[in-house]
C-alpha cells in the first residue's frame, strides 16, 4: 500500500489516509460477500459436511496426493451424511463437494490474512485513528467468532442426523452480515475525513435505519427456512396451502421453537416479512423521491429500491420453481446487497446536507430545490 504522495499538504495527507483504509475495509467487505456466495453454493450443494475436521492452520493445505485424499475420504465415510445419504459416493464424487467446503474454509483464512495485515501496518505507521483502534480489533475478533460459529454449524450436522441446526445457521448468517455491515459503516465513516458530525436523525434516515434492521432479520429468517428445508414446502404464491395465513402455525411448544424449528411456521414469518418490505420499502423511496436531498444520498435510496424489486423477484421466483441452486444462491448474495443498500442510505441520509421536504415551508422549499449545499447538488 502506497504512502501519501509527498505533494500533499499536512492538512491533505489525513484525508489520503483516510481513503486508503476506507479502500482496505471496502475490501474486506468484499471479500466477506464472496465467502457468502461461496458458502451459500457449499450449503445447497450439500458440501458443507465434506470435512469432518476444523484445523484452522494445517487445514489450509489441501490434499495433495492419492494416500491424502483416501485419508479425508475414509473420515467421510465415518459421518452420517455418508451413511445415510451418500453410501453409493465414490472418491470422485467426494472431491466435489470437498473442494466447496474447502474454498469456503480457505476464504475464511484468506479474508483474515487480508484484514490482519494491513490493520498492523497501518497501526505501526501511526495511521489509525483512535476510534478504530478499539473498533478494527473488535471487528476481527468478530471474524473470528464467525469461523468458529461456522465449525460449531458444521459440527451440529457431525451426529445422528446429517443436518445442520437451522439456529446455528441463522447465528452464522447473522454474523457475516454484521461483520459486512461494520465494514461497510466504517468505510463510509473513515472515507469522509474530517467531515462535519452526523445531524440528529431525520425521519428519512430513521426509517433507513429501521429498513436496514428489518432486512437483517429477513435474513436470519431466510436462514431458517433453508436450514429447516422449508423452501421445499409451499411452493405457491402469494397463498400457502390456499391461504394468506396457513393453519397450524406455532405448533411447538413453547411458541418461539415453532418460529425456529416447524416449516409452516418459518416459511410464514419469511413471507410476512417479506410482505412487511413490500409495503415499507416503496413508501421510503417514495419519500426519498420527494425530499430534496443530494445526490449521494438519492443514490443510495435508489438502490435499496432495486435491490429490493430483485430480492423480492428472486424470492418468489426461487420458491415456485422449488429452490434451485442458480436463484438460491443468487437470492442469499442479494440479501446481503440489499442490507449494505438500506446502511449506506442511513449513513448518507444522516451525513450529508439533507433537508426533509416536510420540514419546510412550500416557499422554502422551492427556494431550498436545486440550491448547491456542501459541494453536492440538491435534487428534487
Amino acid at each position: 500500500m502506497n504512502p501519501p504522495p509527498m505533494h500533499l499538504t499536512a492538512h491533505d495527507r489525513p484525508r489520503s489516509q483516510g481513503v486508503a483504509i476506507a479502500r482496505w475495509l471496502l475490501a474486506c467487505a468484499l471479500l466477506c460477500f464472496l465467502m457468502l456466495v461461496i458458502g451459500g453454493l457449499t450449503r445447497l450443494t450439500g458440501s458443507g459436511l465434506s470435512i469432518v475436521e476444523w484445523r484452522p492452520v494445517t487445514g489450509a493445505v489441501p490434499p495433495l496426493d492419492l494416500r491424502d485424499w483416501a485419508v479425508l475420504f475414509e473420515q467421510y465415510r465415518q459421518s452420517p451424511q455418508f451413511r445415510i445419504e451418500n453410501a453409493h459416493m465414490t472418491l470422485e464424487g467426494f472431491r466435489r463437494i470437498f473442494w466447496w467446503e474447502y474454498i469456503h474454509r480457505l476464504m475464511g483464512r484468506v479474508t483474515g490474512l487480508v484484514f490482519a495485515l494491513p490493520l498492523l501496518w497501518f497501526w505501526r505507521k501511526g495511521q489509525l485513528p483512535a476510534a478504530l483502534r478499539v473498533r478494527l480489533p473488535a471487528i476481527f475478533t468478530l471474524g473470528a467468532a464467525q469461523g468458529v460459529m461456522g465449525w460449531l454449524m458444521v459440527k451440529s450436522g457431525l451426529v445422528d442426523d446429517p443436518r445442520v441446526s437451522p439456529v446455528r445457521l441463522a447465528l452464522h448468517l447473522g454474523l457475516a452480515f454484521v461483520l459486512v455491515g461494520l465494514l461497510v459503516r466504517t468505510a463510509l465513516t473513515v472515507r469522509e475525513g474530517a467531515a462535519p458530525a452526523p445531524k440528529p436523525p431525520s425521519t428519512l434516515s430513521r426509517s433507513a435505519d429501521v429498513l436496514a434492521a428489518t432486512v437483517f432479520v429477513m435474513a436470519l429468517s431466510g436462514a431458517l427456512v433453508a436450514g429447516n428445508h422449508a423452501g421445499l414446502a409451499f411452493n405457491t404464491w402469494p397463498l400457502m396451502a390456499g391461504s394468506l395465513v396457513p393453519a397450524g402455525l406455532f405448533p411447538i411448544q413453547p411458541w418461539y421453537l415453532g418460529a425456529l424449528l416447524d416449516v409452516t411456521t418459518v416459511q410464514f414469518d419469511h413471507r410476512a416479512l417479506a410482505l412487511a418490505l413490500a409495503l415499507a420499502v416503496p413508501g421510503f423511496w417514495i419519500a426519498s423521491l420527494r425530499a430534496p436531498i443530494d445526490r449521494r444520498s438519492r443514490r443510495w435510496c435508489h438502490l435499496v429500491m432495486a435491490t429490493f424489486v430483485a430480492q423480492f423477484s428472486l424470492g418468489v421466483a426461487t420458491l415456485l420453481l422449488a429452490v434451485p441452486i442458480s436463484l438460491a444462491s443468487l437470492h442469499q448474495a442479494n440479501s446481503m446487497l440489499f442490507f449494505v443498500a438500506t446502511l449506506g442510505a442511513g449513513h448518507a441520509l444522516r451525513r450529508s446536507p439533507t433537508v426533509e421536504l416536510q420540514d419546510l415551508a412550500p416557499s422554502d422549499a422551492i427556494a431550498h430545490h436545486g440550491e448547491p449545499d456542501g459541494g453536492d447538488s440538491v435534487e428534487a
